[in-house]
């Protein structure tokens, strides 16, 4: 029987139909064209296209910062991103709270046998752009495959590198009494977008994560605000676990206000539905700025200058405290403590 293939022909992936098999993890031709017709293929830079297990990267001038992290977010698409623009944002948002500069990423997909690689397209083109619109390129990368019902279709692990200029110097130690607090925006709209998406919810105005990344932020806020002693972004366990973490890092007490805190209305109403506490939902595209009081309306001021600090808020001040507590100033002057979550309040956000 004759045959218009030529020898040698590979067939395309089928991205529209097709799905994740275990050859696709397996180091042979199937992988190889996994990797050539889709992420090389949306990565694209010069790094990837070396074709080798590394990245080799020029040496730059102050320190280098890194930071991993892995993502495991369900549903895989919500309101506002999904899990590749997250996997960049969450790990170039961690670079960034040092005040460093971010340079590269890497990249690791964990794959399930199944999973539809038109879903996978998606995510692999929701993040190459992310890292384009981040300036960050995604430089080396792995992807492994597991058996069908051994996960949960994607998750993904990013690592970035940045680099840190002179006289910077950020930590979560460096809390002083007296200090301001504030944050650069409206808290809990990504929690609230993953769980009424997940649970079906309907609250009238959609709700959309805040997913993005932070770095050119941080920079203009490092030239406003000289002083700056801290940066952390609120993801798991929301505002409170993290005031709670910079609280006991510089061993002082923290006091917020209620009435500064920025919190949609939507938002409130959806965690009044779901019984959650709006201080403790996570953020993807938020920071906690601790500074001297005396720079504090000149960090305001450059956090509202810009796109992502629009709704940006003093919201507290840093105070003695031998126990080192977090406490609120509530609307009805009375006060009262915010302390770390008990357990989880919301798996698989991030």
């Amino acid at each position: 029987m004759s045959s218009n293939v030529k020898p040698g022909y590979v067939r395309p992936v089928d991205f529209r139909r097709g799905i994740v098999d275990l050859a696709h993890g397996g180091g042979g031709r199937a992988m190889s064209q996994l990797i050539d017709e889709l992420f090389r293929r949306e990565f694209d830079n010069p790094w990837l296209d070396q074709g080798n297990d590394n990245a080799l990267l020029a040496r730059p001038e102050g320190r280098l910062v890194m930071a991993t992290d892995s993502h495991v977010v369900s549903p895989l698409f919500f309101p506002g991103g999904d899990i590749g623009s997250l996997a960049v944002h969450g790990t170039v948002n961690d670079v960034a709270m040092s005040g460093a500069r971010p340079v590269a990423l890497s990249a690791g997909f964990i794959l399930e046998e199944g999973f539809p690689l038109a879903d996978l397209r998606r995510i692999v083109q929701s993040m190459a752009a992310a890292a384009r619109d981040a300036g960050v390129p995604v430089v080396t990368g792995d992807t492994k495959v597991v058996e069908r019902g051994k996960g949960d279709g994607v998750f993904i692990n990013t690592t970035g590198i940045g680099v840190v200029p002179d006289g910077v110097q950020l930590s979560g130690d460096r809390a002083r009494p007296g200090d301001a607090i504030l944050v650069n925006g409206t808290l809990g709209d990504h929690g609230v977008a993953i769980m009424s998406q997940r649970e079906g919810l309907s609250f009238g105005t959609r709700i959309v994560s805040d997913s993005a990344a932070l770095h050119g932020l941080v920079a203009g806020l490092l030239a406003g605000a000289p002083g700056l002693r801290c940066l952390r972004d609120p993801t798991r366990g929301g505002l409170a676990a993290t005031l709670n973490e910079l609280a006991r890092q510089s061993r002082v007490g923290l006091v917020i206000e209620e009435d500064a805190l920025p919190v949609r209305d939507e938002v409130k109403a959806a965690c009044e539905l779901l019984g959650l506490d709006p201080l403790y939902v996570a953020n993807e595209g938020k920071l906690v700025a601790i500074c001297p009081a005396a720079e504090a309306e000149a960090a305001l001021a450059t956090l509202r200058a810009h796109p992502l600090g629009r709704d940006a808020a003093v919201i507290g001040r840093v105070v003695e405290d031998p126990h080192h507590f977090v406490q609120m100033e509530t609307s009805f002057g009375g006060r009262r403590n915010v302390d770390w979550l008990a357990g989880e309040q919301l798996p698989r956000i991030c």
